[in-house]
């Protein structure tokens, strides 16, 4: 959700500006930035994009070596220029930008305004710098003040602070996400690596309960005590987080999901062994994660029943702490996200080890605190996600889950090999050609009110996933359904010139087709998308027969239907609306 990105050190104001354009993709709807400037705070922010706001403001006016920036997607308080970051306290002293829901702050608001304190806004965020500042007034230097105020924060937190008189850029994490990136001259502060990764790859993940103070240095405490963290180095590079040559980011990521299939084949095999063997030894299975990965985790269950013969649960994670009464210590949950951060799979891991369970996550970020807080992770490698939407992610999450099943049964180097013959095929289905065959489908769909999507077996979750694409970036409503259900109530929905994409495979094909004539018969506009074209057929995408891989092509053309309906409709398919890359609140 809301981004954060400051610095310590050269140029502040100016890395910081660059980096809030590098973190639009995590979705906000306001922007600002705050400087110490000849030892005053000086606060430029207001709605709107990075773009708008900065567009005509003269960036020397903030020229600083000490500055902190943020994106805001409203939670508490409506969109305005008062509620934008970052917040200043009564006495302009102290300014601070945070990501996160303080839950007692209408307690600490209280409290504070008894103390004679004013509010300007509606946020929760607001009586954080003003809390500084109290504890401040009661004889506190500014170091021991952040740390009484944070003991008085519930609820989830990253925060990062400035002072007019101090040379310090303070920073705070609990259960939200928070990284330091260490270059030569100074140190950046930001929400995700991508923000300042073409300045830098050594970073520092900050632990819940961390808080730093960096000048020179680095201090860090965690529980009062002094503690020391790791410095390592990110594997992605910055041209990966660029668009290059491509319009959008989603364009861009949907076309490199060959490689994204080759690096999942080049998963260590000793790895994908130890979690098969984890497996094995488990007694009750648990899949979670939330929209897309969900899905992912839905496919999976199919896949182990389908290969492996084994029952594997599936729970949205939001859900997945009803389920704790049956988790034991011989419990397994794999928790899937692209992020390693989205609050509700925390919960849920956090959930299941409270019961004693193991818990191995499948995360496509290095060092995220789903990673980290698991007994074991494997990183998906499928290099940075910008655009909202999961696309190379959640392929990577298919191939990735399609090896284990196999591994299971001792056919790794065969699921391999399948997986690799996918290659050539998925370069066909991005190139340009089928790009222009899919636009014109998607012109004869982009002023619907309604699109119906149906499959049977391994298919039935990539409708959903393929819904879920349609409505996130075209705001068309999208409705998956698995074909067998049509009858029992949804068929009544359906009307002339209705919209209906029916997936097929060699294995469904025949009761898949059945259920097109259905439709057909009740004026359904028929899209195919599968190996054979059929007579019922509109439209029709072809993607070749790869059985239990079905699911990786397929979604492919749907991710470019969603793309294409986005372009025609005057939709932004990066940043659509109301949405977040990662979602770090509850």
């Amino acid at each position: 959700m809301c981004g954060i990105i400051s610095y310590i050190g050269e140029d502040a104001s100016r890395l910081v500006l660059e980096g809030l354009k590098k973190l639009e993709y995590r979705g906000y709807d306001s922007a600002g930035i705050g400087a110490i400037v000849d030892g005053k705070i000086v606060i430029e922010k207001n709605v709107g994009k990075v773009e708008d706001v900065f567009s005509h403001f003269d960036l020397n006016k903030l020229s600083s070596q000490i500055a902190i920036g943020h994106t805001r997607w409203a939670t508490h308080g409506k969109v305005t220029k008062e509620n934008a970051h970052p917040h200043i306290s009564n006495n302009s002293k102290i300014a601070a930008v945070h990501n996160g829901i303080i839950e007692n702050y209408q307690n600490l608001r209280k409290f504070l305004s008894e103390k004679g304190f004013k509010f300007y806004g509606e946020t929760d965020t607001e009586i954080i710098p003003n809390l500084v500042q109290y504890f401040m007034d009661k004889g506190e230097n500014f170091k021991q003040a952040v740390f009484k105020a944070i003991e008085k924060l519930r609820g989830s937190y990253a925060v990062v602070l400035i002072h007019a008189d101090e040379k310090l850029l303070v920073a705070a994490r609990k259960e939200a996400p928070l990284v330091i990136g260490v270059d030569e001259k100074g140190y950046f502060v930001a929400s995700d690596v991508p923000s300042f990764l073409d300045k830098t790859k050594k970073v520092i993940y900050l632990y819940d309960g961390d808080v730093v103070f960096l000048n020179k240095k680095i201090e860090m405490y965690n529980s009062g005590k002094k503690v020391k963290r790791n410095i390592d180095t990110i594997a992605w590079n910055a041209e990966q987080a660029k668009k290059g040559e491509f319009k959008h980011f989603m364009l861009k990521e949907i076309s490199e999901q060959a490689e994204v299939i080759e690096r999942a084949v080049q998963q260590n095999k000793e790895v994908i062994e130890h979690i098969v063997n984890e497996i094995k030894s488990a007694k009750g299975i648990y899949f979670v994660g939330c929209g897309t990965a969900y899905y992912a985790c839905l496919e999976g269950s199919y896949l182990f029943s389908k290969v492996a013969k084994v029952h594997v649960n599936v729970a949205f994670a939001s859900e997945f702490p009803n389920y704790t009464h049956f988790l034991t210590p011989q419990s397994l949950v794999i928790a899937i996200s692209q992020s390693g951060e989205t609050a509700d799979t925390l919960a849920a891991i956090r959930a299941a080890k409270s019961k004693g369970s193991k818990v191995i996550s499948i995360v496509n970020v290095m060092g995220s605190t789903i990673a980290r807080e698991s007994h074991q992770a494997l990183l998906q490698q499928a290099g940075p996600e910008i655009c909202v939407l999961s696309t190379k992610s959640y392929t990577s999450q298919l191939a990735i889950l399609t090896l284990l099943a196999y591994a299971f049964i001792g056919k790794l180097d065969e699921a391999k090999s399948e997986l690799r013959e996918l290659i050539r095929y998925i370069y066909y289905l991005t190139a340009k050609n089928v790009q222009e065959h899919i636009k014109k489908i998607a012109d004869k769909l982009k002023n619907v009110h309604d699109i119906y999507i149906i499959g049977r077996g391994i298919q039935y979750p990539t409708a959903l996933e393929a819904a879920l694409k349609i409505k996130e970036v075209s705001y068309i409503h999208a409705e998956a359904f698995a074909g067998g259900e049509l009858k029992h109530g949804v068929i009544a929905l359906i009307e002339k010139g209705t919209p209906c994409i029916v997936l097929t495979s060699k294995e469904t094909e025949a009761e898949v087709i059945s259920n097109a004539a259905e439709l057909k018969a009740r004026g359904a506009l028929i899209i195919g998308i599968g190996p054979n074209d059929n007579e019922l057929f509109d439209f029709f995408i072809k993607v070749r027969e790869a059985e239990e891989a079905n699911s990786i092509v397929q979604i492919i053309p749907i991710q470019i239907l969603a793309y294409q309906l986005a372009l025609l409709r005057g939709l932004n398919p990066d940043q659509p609306r109301n949405l977040a890359k990662s979602v770090t609140v509850k």
